[in-house]
């Protein structure tokens, strides 16, 4: 494999503050999430692929929703726009040029809102002369693209926006990119490694490049980002070769559950402890799957093939041994002396034997049918024309066969035959050693064969976990809405303290599952309101039934205070 040089990666999570219209919407969206289980609007009204779409699109800036709102200090585009604008002047003398994707919110040039031309136009704000921003977009022939690549390995472009599609693979523009911005989440971990690659690849003149991540607390960037880990982790395990998986679910972000919705909406912890223990109990299954697969192999070769394998090696042996002894009795004990039988004649003369053996394999009319052509210290000999290998091939029939190749030199056909014979009793001692080998195999099977599965309790304890995660998060999607996990959410909330933008920058490698951690962990932090504990209590309510006036009041008392 080649050891190509690459830029060393530093990346940087940056996690953001929702402002209080983006809080307000993902809070909407369990609301919409019930109306859709609740059947209380039609498909095509709603349903949960939309909701999933609007809490992405929520996730990178609330103008997607409606812009008419207003924009954001702490939104993607103005934090990216602080950090590439920052970098753009600290590298002015070597023009070094950064990449910005951006899968949702691409520019359709119909006046509409998009993330592409508010970017642009902040940068603009700033002082960055507009020649210098392009977007993928406006390249949309193979020769304009291949001019604004040119432009921005030069350096004429600072800054490039596109999508994954758009600007994956066959993306050459590495010279002089220094940094990189994760705007969104995309669907596979193929798409980051697309992305990543156009900055980590050999050409690129800076040693240390960045790559920004930006999350947005208490969003659908969250469950993003994790399912994105999820993926790497299973396609890490196929790709490994260790485990007898044949297939995988894809968990694809398509369409989010009614439950998972709602406990996002509400920052409920347990969906990352449920999403956590998915993959340990996959990782689990396929253990056991692999133990059991195991067993049946080892069931089967103690049954079968060892026996089989133990059979054929005893009369092999016997038939060596057979063999050996035939030779012992018929070979002259003077080496000087010889004698063999070519056709009905009686050679002594080991040169005069070997060219009538040539003479009689030209005189062969069949192919890979074996001819009786003589005798020799006891063994019969037969030759045949193997066609495959073009080749003649003599058998010396004992107790056993033994196969060598006849060539055009006479005296080195006799010098094969006679190798053929006293190579037995080496042969003899491996096939001796080899049944050995297999006896101790199959007593070890019969060993291995009573072991139970080592992980059992393991996946036992974690099983009953994640049927208690689901039955909290109603993931079940067939009983009543989830009960009782207030309190404890309530719990495990206090103390928990949100700042500004909180910035890290994880060691994490390229490739690897462990990349994808960072940014889901810390967008997992809920943002802490309390028009969302009274939804979370009034939902309580609700699911306690209309027959239970005295929670209703109780409630009543809490809003009141």
């Amino acid at each position: 494999m080649l050891n190509l040089p690459v830029p060393e990666a530093e990346y940087e999570n940056v996690v953001l503050k929702p402002s209080e219209y983006q809080q307000d919407m993902v809070s909407s969206l369990a609301d919409r999430a019930e109306a859709v289980r609740n059947r209380l609007v039609e498909p095509y009204q709603d349903n949960m692929l939309k909701i999933t779409n609007d809490g992405r699109k929520l996730a990178l800036d609330q103008r997607l929703i409606n812009d008419v709102l207003p924009d954001s200090d702490t939104s993607k585009a103005a934090t990216c726009v602080e950090k590439a604008f920052e970098i753009w002047e600290q590298t002015k003398e070597q023009k070094s040029t950064q990449l910005i994707f951006c899968d949702l919110s691409t520019p359709k040039g119909d006046g509409t809102f998009n993330v592409y031309e508010d970017i642009r136009n902040k940068l603009v704000e700033k002082g960055v002369p507009p020649e210098e921003i392009s977007f993928i977009h406006e390249a949309n022939t193979e020769l304009r693209k291949a001019e604004l690549f040119g432009k921005v390995r030069s350096g004429q472009v600072r800054f490039l926006l596109g999508s994954t599609q758009k600007m994956g693979a066959g993306t050459n523009v590495q010279d002089r990119l220094i940094a990189l911005h994760h705007l969104d989440v995309p669907w596979r971990p193929s798409d980051i490694e697309q992305q990543e690659g156009r900055i980590l690849r050999q050409g690129n003149l800076n040693p240390k490049v960045k790559i920004f991540r930006y999350v947005t607390e208490g969003t659908f960037d969250s469950y993003s980002w994790q399912v994105i880990e999820n993926k790497q982790k299973f396609i890490s395990q196929i790709m490994t070769s260790k485990s007898p998986v044949r297939s995988c679910e894809d968990v694809d972000e398509a369409a989010l559950s009614y439950a998972e919705v709602k406990a996002l909406a509400t920052g409920n912890p347990y969906i990352k402890e449920k999403m956590d223990l998915d993959i340990q109990v996959s990782k689990l299954k396929l253990m056991k799957g692999n133990h059991a697969s195991q067993k049946y192999r080892l069931e089967d070769d103690i049954l079968k093939r060892y026996p089989q394998q133990i059979a054929t090696l005893k009369e092999r042996i016997s038939g060596m041994a057979a063999d050996i002894q035939t030779a012992k009795g018929n070979l002259p004990a003077d080496k000087e002396q010889f004698v063999m039988k070519v056709g009905d004649k009686v050679y002594a003369d080991k040169k005069e034997a070997g060219t009538a053996l040539v003479e009689m394999c030209k005189e062969m009319k069949t192919v890979n049918a074996p001819a009786t052509v003589g005798e020799y210290a006891g063994f019969k000999m037969a030759v045949s024309f193997d066609s495959f290998n073009h080749k003649f091939v003599m058998n010396l029939k004992g107790q056993l066969s033994h196969n060598l190749e006849v060539g055009s030199d006479p005296l080195g056909n006799i010098a094969r035959i006679n190798h053929a014979l006293e190579s037995m009793p080496k042969q003899l001692a491996e096939a001796q050693t080899k049944l050995e080998t297999v006896e101790r195999q199959l007593e070890t099977a019969k060993t291995e064969v009573t072991k139970p599965f080592a992980q059992e309790e393991e996946l036992a304890e974690k099983l009953e976990r994640l049927a208690a995660l689901n039955a909290l998060l109603n993931m079940d999607e067939k009983g009543g809405d989830a009960l009782g996990m207030d309190d404890a959410l309530e719990e495990e909330k206090e103390g928990q303290e949100t700042s500004g933008h909180d910035v890290q920058k994880p060691a994490a490698g390229y490739g690897s599952p462990q990349r994808f951690q960072p940014a889901a962990a810390m967008a997992d932090k809920p943002a802490q309101r309390t028009s969302l504990k009274e939804k979370l209590e009034a939902f309580k309510v609700r699911a306690a039934g209309a027959g239970r006036p005295e929670i209703a009041k109780a409630k009543g008392k809490e809003e009141t205070l």
